[in-house]
């Protein structure tokens, strides 16, 4: 009987460690992959933090607005923790943005702008390991194809001239504009306060 029982915690314990292990190598490691200079489209981010959906639709743009669509932003869980401690970002963030079309224009609480399809995905990376001539080591990369139905399997980087420039000139922190990201606004070196729930003042900073 007590061999039996010390076979099953033995069970339970390797369970638990290999538990673990693999929490542990999923958190340690980088969230994306990166080879001959091509990334590999970045999985499972809608379990990241979400930041954010800036929109500037066509109508208020005379109709040529440069991005008309929703973005949805998140960034990865280790960057988001550097966040909300220090107010930087990490060597190694990565955020990524769904591309959303807009959809109705009108629902049962009135007119306004509302999403509808998937239409593209983009990924920012910042590391001075992987690009250290870019501006702030961040490079910028879009999965979408051309006729917007689809997304590739790798990205190679924008040109510098192409995403950075606008990113130094007009991002608030760090080529990141977090302006436009809530989340990331009120979070910014918030410790715990930048999780949620823990203020009544909504105009505390």
């Amino acid at each position: 009987m007590k061999s039996i029982k010390k076979s099953l915690l033995g069970l339970a314990l390797a369970g638990t460690i290999g538990q673990i292990f693999i929490a542990g190598a999923a958190v340690g490691g980088e969230l994306y992959t990166f080879k001959d200079g091509k990334l590999d489209r970045p999985t499972g981010y809608r379990e990241w933090v979400f930041v954010g959906t800036p929109l500037t639709p066509n109508d208020m743009n005379n109709g040529k607005a440069a991005f008309p669509e929703f973005h949805n932003v998140y960034i990865d869980r280790k960057s988001w923790d550097q966040w909300k401690e220090k107010g930087t970002f990490r060597d190694g963030a990565i955020m990524v943005k769904e591309l959303i079309d807009v959809g109705s224009k009108a629902a049962p609480s009135g007119k306004g702008y509302f999403e509808g399809d998937f239409i593209g995905l983009e990924a920012t990376i910042k590391s001075k390991k992987l690009f250290p001539k870019e501006p702030g080591n961040w490079a910028y990369f879009s999965f979408s194809t051309p006729d917007h139905k689809a997304l590739t399997d790798t990205a190679t980087a924008f040109p510098t001239a192409a995403c950075n420039a606008c990113h130094d000139a007009s991002a608030a922190d760090d080529f990141v504009f977090t302006q436009y990201y809530p989340v990331l606004r009120a979070g910014k070196g918030k410790g715990k306060d930048a999780t949620g729930g823990t203020l009544s003042d909504l105009t505390a900073k």
